[in-house]
C-alpha cells in the first residue's frame, strides 16, 4: 500500500511504533509529586477548631506592618490586628521602624472580631502580665539594657522599656547629680541602664545608669593605675580636704590620698593648716593597693637628699688622688 493511500490511523500507529523503537526521542516524564495527606495539615486543622476567648494571650508572627497597625499570622482561620495605641504607650515609638516582618509578638485578645473579620489584640495588656516578671528577672541578674530618653519630668527623665514607662532619677543618670535645669540635655539620648525597682502592683519601674558608669570608671581607673609605678614623683592639684588627709588630682583620671601624716615633717592637726583646695603640690607615690594610690610630700625630702648624694663628686682612686693638697697647687702660677 502506498503512503498516499494509508489512513490517518495507520500513520499514527506507525509513528508510535517508531518512537518506541528510537532511543532519546521521547520526553522524560516529570516525577510524580507525593500525595498530600491530612497529616500535612494537622497543625492548621487543629488551629481552625481551637476556641479563642477575650483575655487569651496569643503569639503570632508579624506578616504586615503599617504606620497604624500590625498584622499577625495566628495560624488560625483569620489574622490578628494590633493597633498602634494597643501596642505601646511610648509616644515616640514608630511601628514601621521598630517592628519587622517575621517578629514574634504575644498579645491579649480584646475582641474576637474587629468588624472586618479579624481578631483585635493588645500587646499592652499582654505586657502588663508578662513584662513585669521579665523586669524582675532583669533586676535580679543585673542585666544591662539600652533605652532612649523620651521625656523630662520633675527630678528625672522617662524612658520606655518594652512599651512600659520607666523613671530614671536625676541622681542615677550620671556619676554626678544632674541639676534639674540640665535635664533637657538628656532628651533623645540612648542610655545603658539596669532595672533597680520593678513593682508590678503599683506599676513602678525605676532604671539607673549610674551603676554601669561606676563599674566602667573603676575598670578604666584600674587600667591607668596599672601603668603607674611606686616611687614616681609628680605634680597634682588639691581636690578635696578631709580631716584625715587631702585627695590630690593627678590628671588623666587619677587621684590619690595624701594622708595628714605625710604632708610635712612637723605634726599638724588638719591638712587645712597647710593646704587649700586648688593648690598645686608635688608628691611622691609611695604605695598602690586595691587600685588606690597613697601619696607623700614628706617623702620628697628623701628624694632631694638622694639627688644631692648622687651629684657629689668623688676623686678617682689613682695615684693623683693620694697627692697632698700642697702638691696640687704647686704648679699653679698666681
Amino acid at each position: 500500500m502506498s503512503e498516499e493511500l494509508k489512513t490517518s490511523e495507520e500513520l499514527a500507529a506507525e509513528a508510535e511504533t517508531s518512537a518506541a523503537e528510537t532511543p532519546g526521542t521521547t520526553e522524560t516524564a516529570a516525577p510524580e509529586e507525593p500525595a498530600e495527606t491530612m497529616a500535612d495539615y494537622a497543625e492548621e486543622l487543629e488551629a481552625s477548631f481551637k476556641q479563642i476567648h477575650e483575655g487569651d494571650i496569643l503569639t503570632g508572627t508579624v506578616i504586615g506592618v503599617s504606620e497604624s497597625e500590625i498584622t499577625l499570622d495566628l495560624k488560625y482561620y483569620t489574622e490578628g490586628i494590633i493597633r498602634l495605641e494597643d501596642f505601646t504607650s511610648d509616644p515616640g515609638f514608630n511601628l514601621k521602624e521598630d517592628v519587622h516582618i517575621g517578629d514574634e509578638i504575644s498579645a491579649t485578645v480584646i475582641r474576637r472580631d474587629d468588624g472586618e473579620g479579624h481578631i483585635l489584640l493588645s500587646s499592652k495588656e499582654a505586657n502588663d502580665i508578662l513584662a513585669w516578671d521579665k523586669f524582675k528577672k532583669y533586676m535580679e541578674e543585673g542585666t544591662n539594657l539600652t533605652v532612649k530618653v523620651g521625656g523630662i519630668v520633675k527630678s528625672g527623665v522617662v524612658a520606655y522599656l518594652d512599651g512600659i514607662r520607666g523613671f530614671i532619677p536625676a541622681s542615677k543618670l550620671s556619676l554626678n547629680y544632674v541639676e534639674e535645669d540640665a535635664l533637657n540635655d538628656w532628651l533623645g539620648k540612648e542610655l545603658e541602664v539596669r532595672v533597680i525597682n520593678a513593682d508590678a502592683e503599683n506599676k513602678r519601674l525605676v532604671l539607673s545608669a549610674r551603676e554601669i558608669l561606676r563599674e566602667k570608671a573603676d575598670e578604666e581607673r584600674k587600667a591607668k593605675v596599672s601603668n603607674v609605678q611606686v616611687g614616681l614623683v609628680t605634680e597634682g592639684t588639691v581636690e578635696t580636704i578631709k580631716p584625715y588627709g587631702a585627695f590630690i588630682n593627678l590628671g588623666n583620671g587619677l587621684s590619690g590620698l595624701l594622708h595628714v601624716s605625710q604632708i610635712c615633717e612637723k605634726r599638724i592637726k588638719t591638712p587645712a593648716a597647710v593646704l587649700s583646695e586648688g593648690d598645686t603640690v608635688k608628691v611622691k607615690i609611695t604605695a598602690i593597693k586595691d587600685g588606690k594610690l597613697s601619696l607623700s610630700m614628706k617623702a620628697l625630702n628623701d628624694v632631694a637628699a638622694e639627688e644631692v648624694e648622687e651629684e657629689t663628686f668623688e676623686l678617682p682612686e689613682t695615684e693623683a688622688a693620694t697627692t697632698s693638697l700642697g702638691s696640687l697647687f704647686k704648679n699653679i702660677k698666681l
